[in-house]
């Protein structure tokens, strides 16, 4: 239950790092990474996405983030672009590679990797529960709000061949970068970063406003 908020606090540091140093964001991660399995999916995302090459903010609204879950590795390459006169964020493209050992379903794996993105798409733009003392205001879906049909992206996802490796987790690995690729890819569109999910219009206005 904790990795996507352990992800999304080391994955923006990273960026952080990355942008202080002006060093490329995916560079920055390769230099600073032996893990065979991580570099695999990195690249791949990378490759399959075009990434180019530079520190960040580069106005270009992509980012890129990896994560560890149940045995698999993910990597994210997202496009967004950011409204500046509401704070919306529309997420354009993502790109996830991920390394799940043999993989006994490859149309199985891709369908559970699109729905993470998806899903994510939820925790990361608009779905949060508010409270006024210890009595909970969202009880439905009019204020609950789920992503709908015309915000999913365009997605493609990468299996990397490990049939070394014994089946590993799917369900949910590639959820869990989602809220820092995102966080990353308006960070290098509008040079503000986000610290708080969901990154509602009204909470990236106030930040866009207050940088």
């Amino acid at each position: 239950p904790g990795a996507w908020s352990n992800v999304f606090a080391r994955e923006s540091q990273m960026d952080i790092m990355a942008a202080a140093a002006k060093v490329d964001p995916l560079e920055f991660r390769l230099r600073n990474a032996s893990d065979e399995r991580l570099h695999r999916v990195l690249k791949a995302a990378s490759d399959a996405f075009g990434w180019k090459a530079g520190a960040g903010p580069s106005g270009q609204g992509r980012a890129i983030a990896a994560g560890l879950d149940a045995g698999t590795y993910c990597a994210l390459a997202a496009e967004v672009a950011v409204d500046r006169k509401t704070g919306a964020i529309t997420v354009k493209r993502v790109v996830v590679a991920q390394d799940m050992g043999l993989v006994i379903n490859p149309e199985g794996a891709k369908m559970q990797m699109e729905g993470c993105i998806n899903m994510g798409l939820g925790y990361v733009l608009s779905e949060e529960l508010k409270f006024r003392g210890g009595d909970i205001i969202d009880r439905n879906f009019d204020t609950y709000e789920l992503p709908r049909f015309a915000a999913v992206p365009q997605i493609e996802t990468i299996l990397i061949k490990n049939d070394d490796l014994a089946p590993q987790g799917g369900g949910e690995p590639a959820i869990v970068p989602m809220g820092a690729v995102i966080a990353n890819a308006v960070f290098d569109a509008t040079g503000v970063r986000m610290y708080r999910l969901p990154m509602t219009p009204e909470r990236v206005l106030a930040a866009m406003k207050g940088a």
